[in-house]
């Protein structure tokens, strides 16, 4: 069970991840729209696993901009290091998070299974 300290740690880290890929990455592989789901930072600062919602649902358009974040994940981490207080600033790990086109897919599925039923 993490801590309220590594709960913090992982909430900020997303926060600032997001509000970096919003405002100062200039990448144009970034060109869909993209959001932070989640952060897990381990304890020790090392590592980070980002995870990052796209909302297009082409598998092409998504690998692209993951090969975007790949290449961005320097300067993020820079940006990390100037923006959070930590002794230690995680290398990032970016991963490609679906549940959000998901949960919009089964809710479409329920909405036929109501309609299909009136």
């Amino acid at each position: 069970m993490p801590s309220f300290r590594s709960e913090r740690i992982n909430e900020e880290v997303r926060r600032e991840v997001e509000h970096i890929l919003k405002n100062s990455v200039k990448d144009p592989g970034l060109h869909t729209m993209s959001s932070v789901v989640r952060a897990e930072v381990t304890r020790d600062l090392a590592h980070a696993k980002i995870y990052v919602s796209f909302l297009e649902d082409e598998q092409s358009a998504q690998q692209a901009c993951m090969e975007a974040l790949k290449r961005a994940s320097g300067f993020i981490r820079r940006e990390l290091a100037a923006r959070l207080n930590l002794r230690r600033v995680p290398d990032l790990k970016f991963v490609a998070d679906n549940s959000i086109a998901y949960a919009v897919s089964m809710s479409h599925k329920i909405d036929q299974v109501i309609h299909g039923n009136d």
